[in-house]
């Protein structure tokens, strides 16, 4: 009866646009009014929003974000994206292509989604449409795209699962390359389809790929090079075991700091306190999310949740693939009511019991979710990546969504692979 009252204050919440933060809170102190012989008082809340966000891990999360500010207004981006076109500019589909493959390397720099959206995005769309794509196509893609920045490590998502399903996140970070590079390849094989379907203008695509051409291999390389530099900093020190991830995230805003001011010049330090306020704007409200769902998370516990639903699952579905499918499908909605950090805080102690009933490995599990939550950047009610894509174009989130279905398909292919090959995830581990 406590359990179906608790799930119920929570998702009537979520359908009425309570804040995320305040729906979490409110469900755990409903758990408290309906059976007071639970431990979860204010107090108690109190103190685990506190204890849940005092951890060495978790501070790798401010970082990552402040590195991706300041490689954004770095115009590191902007360098990825040159170099790739520099090859494929004149292929089908080569200037999509480079999008997605920008798409990758920049996720390996900031970890974030929204984040990997605008700075792709904000030089990506408008050449693209210069030089004769629809609009609404190249924004779609970008939006799509932009969700290889959770998988790719390093990855906020699997910081946050790590700490709350308490594996090794520099393991997640690994096994996330394979499942990121086969969703990458995915959505490139999407926009070959479509440009071969619907064209593109060649005259404009040739002129533009000479303009590149003529300025030479290696001043491109030189141009290019502390950017494609980035990730191999970052993730090189992690798995070599000089630096911890939180360690490489301190390494990264460092690293993009000389870049861009001293190397690049294309940030000036009167420009720094905006990007700190910038970082701060969008990781308290994140952080408030995390504190508040570590107390849901410990309230389930209490009320023996996750236990209830997973007898639930294993009663009623006998093959693995079933329940598999059916956890695929939760985690897909969960995507699209809420953001990421907050379904692994809820989901992780739901399914643990569950992964572990079905001998599933937990850091391909967490590769799982991160990938169903990935989808659900770009699939509306909450999609973070369709608003960053329409506040930079002004399309309509509902008309991005649509034209973003068709990678979204592709995406959820890959995601299947991904689900029932253990191996893709697991390969580099050993």
């Amino acid at each position: 009866m406590v359990i179906t009252i608790v799930f119920a204050v929570f998702f009537i919440g979520l359908f009425v646009s309570v804040p995320i933060a305040i729906t979490l809170l409110a469900a755990s102190l409903t758990a408290s009014l309906l059976n007071p012989a639970l431990t979860c008082d204010a107090a108690f809340i109190f103190r685990t929003m506190t204890t849940g966000l005092d951890s060495f891990v978790l501070i790798a999360i401010p970082l990552f974000i402040l590195s991706g500010n300041l490689m954004a207004e770095g115009g590191i981006s902007d360098r990825l994206f040159t170099f790739f076109s520099y090859f494929i500019g004149n292929k089908t589909a080569g200037l999509p292509i480079a999008v997605v493959i920008s798409c990758l390397f920049y996720g390996a720099i900031t970890g974030s989604g929204p984040a990997t959206v605008a700075a792709i995005g904000a030089m990506t769309i408008p050449l693209l449409v210069k030089l004769g794509y629809d609009r609404t196509f190249v924004t779609s893609l970008v939006a799509v795209a932009g969700g290889l920045g959770v998988i790719i490590p390093p990855s906020i998502p699997f910081v946050m699962y790590g700490q709350s399903a308490n594996v090794s996140v520099a393991d997640l970070f690994t096994a996330g390359i394979l499942p990121g590079v086969l969703i990458s390849v995915f959505l490139m094989a999407c926009s070959y389809l479509y440009c071969r379907k619907y064209g593109e203008d060649k005259e404009k695509l040739e002129a533009n790929y000479q303009a590149l051409r003529q300025k030479g291999f290696w001043k491109v390389l030189r141009e290019s090079f502390l950017a494609l530099l980035t990730p191999v900093i970052i993730l090189g020190g992690i798995y070599s075991g000089i630096a911890t991830p939180t360690e490489a995230a301190c390494v990264s805003v460092f690293y993009a700091l000389v870049v861009s001011v001293f190397c690049y010049h294309t940030l000036k330090l009167e420009q720094i306190p905006k990007i700190l306020s910038a970082t701060v704007d969008s990781l308290v409200p994140m952080l408030f999310v995390a504190a508040s769902a570590t107390v849901f998370a410990r309230v389930l516990s209490m009320i023996q949740a996750p236990q209830m639903i997973a007898n639930i699952l294993t009663s009623a579905l006998h093959s693995k693939v079933a329940i598999l499918l059916v956890i695929n499908l939760f985690l897909l909605i969960m995507g699209m009511l809420m953001d990421a950090i907050s379904a692994i805080l809820i989901c992780v102690p739901i399914f643990m019991p569950i992964c572990t009933a079905l001998s599933i490995n937990p850091i391909h599990f967490g590769v799982i979710m991160v990938c169903n939550l990935a989808i659900g950047f770009v699939t509306p009610p909450v999609g973070v990546n369709l608003f960053v894509a329409s506040s930079m174009t002004g399309i309509p989130v509902l008309k991005i969504a649509r034209h973003a279905t068709r990678f979204i398909v592709w995406f959820f292919a890959a995601l299947l692979i991904i689900t029932f090959v253990p191996q893709v995830s697991l390969l580099l581990l050993g």
